[in-house]
């Protein structure tokens, strides 16, 4: 696969999850594990430009794949603008959700350039957060959008 631009290559057990694979043998600890059961959205990274929840796809179904994950985002030193607008915005608390929020965010930006709140708030219907009341993070990705737009 590629992962963040980059081509890699491992052998895994045919039952290794793409997010323990990220994680465990790649070292890109930004994919969380929380729930285990496709729920809460903090594994979510891209493959082939579209958001995937990485506890529920094998490893081995990435193959050839390009793959993206919250490490991928930055330009060196320079953040995604979606990672700028959820820092300036404090579309975060405790910061656990916050990788899988930006990763659907951006595939939500994608699709659509210029959500509402309520698109916004439907996208992140399989995100799930803890911490906040989710009204950060709603303004984060509309500031995030239109600084991609930019």
């Amino acid at each position: 696969m590629t992962l963040n631009g980059e081509a890699v290559s491992a052998q895994v057990e045919a039952r290794t999850m793409l997010v323990e694979f990220l994680r465990e043998q790649l070292g890109k600890t930004g994919t969380h594990v929380a729930c285990d059961t496709s729920q809460c959205g903090a594994c979510v990274v891209h493959v082939n430009g579209v958001s995937v929840k990485s506890c529920t796809m094998l490893a081995l179904q990435a193959e050839g794949a390009d793959v993206l994950t919250i490490e991928g985002l930055a330009d060196g030193d320079k953040l995604h603008p979606m990672q700028v607008a959820f820092h300036e915005y404090h579309g975060l608390q405790c910061g656990f959700c916050t990788p899988g929020m930006i990763m659907s965010a951006l595939d939500l930006v994608q699709e659509n350039p210029d959500p509402d709140d309520s698109e916004i708030r439907e996208w992140l219907e399989g995100n799930l957060c803890r911490c906040t009341g989710y009204q950060n993070i709603v303004r984060a990705i509309r500031a995030g959008a239109k600084a991609m737009r930019e």
